[in-house]
């Protein structure tokens, strides 16, 4: 008796080891599905594994990796929550078996056609929340034990880690999309200025709602925009462009940078509730000869003239968009933008360091900046400042007047 339960003890070690097995967290998050889906027939000794992921806005469960039922992953199947066999596991969120199946008790034709008598599903979550179903099924009768219940969990965890870094991994690769879609292409060429931007990605907080913008406007003077939603992923990728729209928009209705920031901290709170963004936008005259600029609670830009240390623009800060109530008034800046000179404008990625304070990031900056060609002083500034993989979002945009200096 005591060596069979010795054995029946290493056979369950053998089993758990299978599906904790660390190898699995070097795969790819969609091949670590198909090996874990191939581990947990082997391990539960059933003929079909799936799992099916919750679409949350549709409330219906989707076919997402399978063996042996590999026909419904390519067919797409869908089921809504709470009908057939893998809707009840996730309304219920409890593991549920079936010992024999009957028509009644399974949606999905597949199943039947399958042969399958029994099944056994239990629910995935994420932060407690259920995302999606993993069940296993067997062509022969079969009483599932507490033991593979348990089993099926631990499968369903692994899975469930997996699903968020795939999801993670969609998400990123849809807001660097989105961004880079709504990034200038190409800056536009106004007579009396030189432009140059950059844009690179965070490695370790993922893509944001960086961005920066120039246009010209029908009277003449052109926009410069720089902003930073706050938060990462997606979610802030959207709010960025819809910020970036608006402001277009609002920057139509007058020349008045304090007025078009207004307008749009309006639509912050209206539309975009809970979201928190700093902008610095700045028009300059149809003679080049002059800045106006307000800053809802952004970093201010480095000036640089020539024969002159770069300093730090003299401009008001005031709150950014989305924070507290509405903001009474919001101040603008007039500045003399000398021939030669350069104007950049940055988000915190480009100077934030750990363990720093943002003064000390603002000197290099400070120090880096010289007047010349916009491209070159991007390619210094990042050269300098830029880390090979920075952990926020950097967006970098050089504006400069032409003047005697630049002539060649």
């Amino acid at each position: 008796m005591i060596h069979e339960q010795r054995e029946e003890s290493d056979e369950r070690l053998r089993r758990l080891e299978a599906l904790t097995d660390t190898s699995l967290s070097q795969l790819d998050p969609h091949d670590l599905l198909d090996e874990l889906l191939d581990r947990v027939r082997d391990v539960l000794r059933t003929d079909t594994a799936a799992i099916l992921l919750l679409d949350a806005h549709a409330q219906q469960l989707v076919a997402t990796a399978a063996k042996g039922l590999e026909r419904e992953v390519r067919e797409g199947f869908r089921i809504s929550v709470g009908r057939g066999f893998a809707g009840r596991v996730a309304a219920e969120k409890r593991p549920v078996v079936i010992p024999d199946v009957r028509p009644g008790d399974v949606a999905n034709p597949l199943l039947l056609e399958a042969g399958i008598r029994s099944l056994l599903g239990v629910p995935m979550f994420a932060a407690g929340e259920v995302i999606g179903v993993l069940h296993v099924g067997c062509r022969s009768p079969r009483q599932f034990t507490p033991d593979d219940i348990r089993l099926l969990r631990i499968a369903a965890d692994r899975a469930s880690a997996a699903t968020r870094v795939r999801a993670s991994g969609i998400d990123r690769t849809a807001a660097l999309a989105l961004q880079r879609s709504l990034l200038p292409t190409r800056l536009p060429e106004e007579p009396g200025l030189d432009s140059a931007a950059r844009y690179v990605p965070g490695h370790d907080a993922g893509v944001g709602g960086d961005w920066y913008d120039v246009f010209p406007l029908p009277t003449g003077w052109l926009g410069v925009v720089i902003g930073d939603v706050s938060g990462h992923g997606l979610a802030s990728a959207v709010v960025m462009g819809r910020l970036r729209s608006a402001l277009r928009a609002y920057s139509l209705i007058g020349d008045d940078p304090a007025e078009a920031l207004t307008r749009l901290d309006r639509k912050v709170h209206h539309f975009e509730a809970g979201n928190l963004a700093t902008v610095l936008y700045a028009t300059i005259s149809p003679d080049r000869s002059t800045i106006r600029m307000s800053l809802a609670g952004h970093l201010r830009p480095v000036l640089a003239a020539p024969g002159q240390p770069a300093v730090v623009a003299e401009a008001p800060v005031d709150l950014p968009l989305g924070l507290g109530g509405h903001q009474a008034e919001r101040r603008v800046a007039e500045l003399p933008f000398p021939p030669g000179g350069v104007l950049v404008c940055y988000t915190d990625g480009l100077i934030e360091r750990r363990n720093e304070v943002i003064d000390e990031g603002i000197e290099r900056l400070r120090a880096a900046v010289s007047p010349g060609p916009a491209e070159w002083v991007c390619d210094t500034v990042m050269a300098r400042l830029a880390e090979e993989r920075p952990g926020d979002d950097i967006a970098l945009l050089a504006i400069r007047r032409a003047g005697p200096e630049s002539a060649s």
